[in-house]
């Protein structure tokens, strides 16, 4: 299967968040619970939210779409001060896509996006061992252990983990 990533724009932000609805309720409930998924989506992906994400903190979403098909696999969102060095904010892909080498494959279209990036950072939940195995295999290595105070008595235990341009 072939992808392309296709920049997203505000009227795609509806799509972008039933996609992640879709996707956190399959993968995240068992482990970080419901109450936690319901939380964190409410207040990430709002449209108010993803304006902000756009707007002022300068994240380019793109939606993940099968190539010769309008079908949507997930969504990707990246920024950078430098064009040098980016952060990977939200890699999603729908869970019934996932183990078909999409991931591998996006992740080398999102490095021609970024155009030669010396360095990329992401956060991931510790307890997500089937992400943190993907990127460990697309070259990451754990630069931190790090848990964000996400409001409400919710906490992100994550990962920060780092990939350098060789």
């Amino acid at each position: 299967m072939e992808i392309k990533l296709v920049l997203a724009s505000p009227t795609d932000f509806t799509l972008i968040a039933e996609l992640a609805k879709e996707i956190w309720h399959k993968h995240y409930v068992p482990i970080i619970g419901t109450e936690q998924v319901e939380y964190m989506l409410a207040k990430i992906y709002n449209k108010e939210s993803l304006l902000e994400q756009t707007a002022q903190k300068g994240h380019r979403f793109y939606l993940i779409e099968e190539e010769g098909t309008n079908k949507k696999l997930g969504f990707i969102s990246l920024s950078s001060d430098d064009n040098k060095n980016y952060w990977i904010h939200k890699f999603y892909i729908l869970n019934n896509e996932q183990a078909k080498g999409i991931g591998t494959k996006v992740f080398q279209e999102t490095l021609k996006i970024m155009n030669q990036p010396e360095s990329i950072k992401l956060t991931v939940n510790r307890q997500n061992y089937k992400s943190v195995n993907f990127y460990f295999k697309q070259g990451f290595t754990i630069n931190e252990v790090a848990d964000f105070d996400i409001g409400n008595n919710y906490f992100m235990n994550d990962f920060v983990m780092l990939w350098k341009k060789h």
